[in-house]
C-alpha cells in the first residue's frame, strides 16, 4: 500500500486589523484552491478567529483544509478597552497599544509552532505574517522553517517602510512644509513631499519616544526568506522594481486577493448574493438585495460611492461640508458613515453631525449607511461611477477591478503613498483632501465630484476611466488559469515555499 502524502502546512498571522485579515483569509482561499494537498491554518485572536469563522462559514463549500487557532487575548492587560481584539471602534490615539499587544503573541505562537513541528516535521511547514509580527521570522528561524512577509501594495508599503524606518523628511532644509525630499530604496527622480505624510509621521523628530521605539525597531530587521505581494506585476512595474531593490528577497506578486467570481465574470444580477459577507464576515447594516434595488435605479457610471474603511473617521466640520457638497454636486451617492473623529466609533450616529434636515433632503438621491455595507457589491454594479475612499489598499483593487476610478482622501498607514502613485503612475485617482486636518469646503466637494462623474469625453473623469478599465483587464489577466502572472506567481511559490 502507498503511504499517503505528507501534508504540506501553511500557518498566518495576520495583524489584527480588517484590511489585514481579509487580505490573509483571501490567501488561504487561493492557496488551497490552487493546490489542495496544502493545509493552511490562520492564527488570531479568539474574537478574530469568530469573524473569519463567520466568513467561511458564508461561503458555498468552504474548504477543509483551512483551519484556525486562536491565541489567548486580553485587550485591558494592555491598556485597551474591554474586548478590543482589532482596529474596530479603536480611537487613534489606542492604534499603537494594539500593535504592542501584538509582543506578546510570541510565546503562545511559539508553542503552537513548536506542537505542529513536532507532529508534521519542519520541512513541511512554513509561515507567513505581516511586517507588525516582527517577531515571527525569529520564531521560524528557531524550529528550522521559512518565513515570508505578506504586504499590500508594492509602491505604498516599500514607501511606508523606508520612511518609518529612515525619516527621511527631518533632513528637509525649511522645517519640513515644502521641500521635496528623497526616501531611501526610490530612485532620486522620485520625490516624495511632506504632504505625502500623515500627521503621526510628521510628529517624529528622531528624539521623542515613538522615534526611538522604531529606532531599537529598525535596528535589526527580520530575516524573511522572501515577500509576497497583493498586486499584480503588470499593473505596478515601477513599485516592484523599487520593492525588489529595497528587500533584496525574492517577491510573487500574486493579487489581486479579492473574490475570483469577481475577476473571472462580471457578476451582473449576481450581485445580490452577499459577496461582501462572505469575505469580512460581519454583519451588514443593509441588504445588498436593497442597494442593488437603488443602485438599479441610477444610470451607468452616475453613483458616487463613499466610504473610509473601518479604521478612519473624518472631523464633525469634515463631514458637513462633506455633505453640503455632496447635496451641491446633485449627483446621487451611497455614503457609509460612521462617527467623526473625537467620537465613540462604537456609538450612534447623531443628527447633529450632519447638515439640519440632510437626510431628509437627499433621500432621492443619496442612501445613507450607518456601519458596514455591501462594499464589493456596490463597486461592481454598473451604476457605480466613481469612488471616494481613504485609497486602503484593499478598497483600491476592489476598485480598480471593476474599473472604478477613486477620489482619494488617506486619513492614515500607506494611504498617502497609495494615493501618489494612483495619481502619478496609473492616472486613475484625483486628491480630494487629506488627512483628518485638512481643511474642505462644499464648493470643492462639489467640483471633485462632478468632474470624477463627467461622462463627456476627454474629460477627467472619462480619461480616469479608461485607465480604471485597462488595470481591470491587467488584473483579470492576471488571475487565469496557467495563464496569468498571479496565477503562475503563487505556482512558482507554492512550488518553492518549504525550499528556498
Amino acid at each position: 500500500m502507498e503511504e499517503a502524502p505528507q501534508c504540506k502546512h501553511i500557518i498566518m498571522f495576520p495583524y489584527m486589523a480588517q484590511g489585514h485579515l481579509t487580505r490573509f483569509l483571501e490567501l488561504a482561499y487561493r492557496i488551497v484552491h490552487h493546490d489542495p494537498s496544502f493545509t493552511v491554518t490562520i492564527v488570531n485572536t479568539p474574537l478574530n478567529i469568530n469573524n473569519l469563522r463567520s466568513a467561511i462559514a458564508n461561503r458555498p463549500s468552504p474548504p477543509s483544509q483551512i483551519r484556525f487557532k486562536s491565541l489567548p487575548f486580553n485587550s485591558s492587560d494592555h491598556g485597551l478597552p474591554p474586548n478590543s481584539e482589532n482596529t474596530d471602534g479603536l480611537s487613534p490615539s489606542k492604534l499603537p497599544l494594539l500593535i504592542q499587544a501584538c509582543a506578546s503573541f510570541e510565546a503562545p505562537f511559539r508553542q503552537f509552532i513548536s506542537e505542529v513541528v513536532s507532529s508534521e516535521g519542519s520541512p513541511l511547514v512554513c509561515i507567513i505574517t505581516d511586517g507588525v509580527m516582527r517577531w515571527a521570522s525569529d520564531v521560524a528561524k528557531s524550529f528550522g522553517v521559512f518565513s515570508y512577509l505578506f504586504i499590500a501594495g508594492a509602491y505604498g508599503s516599500t514607501a511606508a517602510i523606508s520612511i518609518f524606518r529612515n525619516l527621511p523628511h527631518l533632513n528637509m532644509t525649511d522645517g519640513g512644509t515644502h521641500d521635496e525630499f528623497a526616501v531611501p530604496g526610490f530612485p532620486e527622480s522620485c520625490w516624495f513631499t511632506y504632504k505625502d505624510l500623515t500627521p503621526r509621521v510628521r510628529a517624529l523628530d528622531g528624539k521623542n519616544e515613538m522615534s526611538k521605539l522604531i529606532k531599537r525597531g529598525g535596528s535589526s530587521s527580520p530575516e524573511y526568506n522572501g515577500v509576497l505581494c497583493n498586486t499584480v506585476e503588470e499593473i505596478e512595474k515601477f513599485g516592484l522594481e523599487v520593492l525588489r531593490s529595497y528587500f533584496k528577497l525574492p517577491v510573487w506578486c500574486v493579487g489581486p486577493l479579492i473574490p475570483l467570481k469577481l475577476l473571472i465574470k462580471n457578476p451582473g444580477s449576481d450581485t445580490s448574493s452577499g459577496i461582501t459577507s462572505q469575505r469580512s464576515g460581519k454583519k451588514l447594516c443593509i441588504e445588498p438585495k436593497y442597494c442593488v434595488e437603488w443602485l438599479d435605479s441610477h444610470p451607468t457610471r452616475s453613483v458616487l460611492y463613499i466610504s473610509f474603511g473601518s479604521e478612519n473617521a473624518i472631523s464633525e466640520t469634515q463631514m458637513v461640508e462633506l455633505a453640503k457638497g455632496l447635496e451641491e454636486s446633485k449627483k446621487p451617492f451611497i455614503w457609509v458613515i460612521r462617527p467623526p473623529s473625537g467620537f465613540d466609533p462604537k456609538g450612534d450616529f447623531q443628527p447633529e453631525w450632519l447638515p439640519y434636515g440632510f437626510v431628509d433632503r437627499v433621500k432621492k438621491q443619496g442612501l445613507v449607511v450607518y456601519g458596514w455595507a455591501p462594499q464589493l457589491e456596490i463597486l461592481c454594479h454598473q451604476s457605480t461611477g466613481a469612488f471616494l475612499s481613504h485609497c486602503g489598499w484593499n478598497s483600491v483593487l476592489e476598485s480598480l477591478s471593476q474599473g472604478v476610478p477613486l477620489i482619494g482622501w488617506p486619513l492614515g498607514a500607506e494611504q498617502g503613498y497609495n494615493v501618489k502613485m494612483l495619481m502619478e503612475e496609473m492616472g486613475v485617482c484625483v486628491v480630494l483632501a487629506r488627512w483628518a486636518d485638512s481643511r474642505i469646503t462644499k464648493e470643492e466637494v462639489s467640483r471633485v465630484i462632478n468632474m470624477v462623474l463627467d461622462n463627456s469625453k476627454s474629460g477627467k473623469g472619462d480619461v480616469m476611466r479608461k485607465k480604471a478599465n485597462e488595470i481591470k483587464e491587467l488584473m483579470r489577466a492576471g488571475v487565469e488559469i496557467n495563464k496569468g502572472s498571479s496565477y503562475n506567481a503563487l505556482n512558482n511559490f507554492l512550488t518553492r515555499c518549504f525550499s528556498i
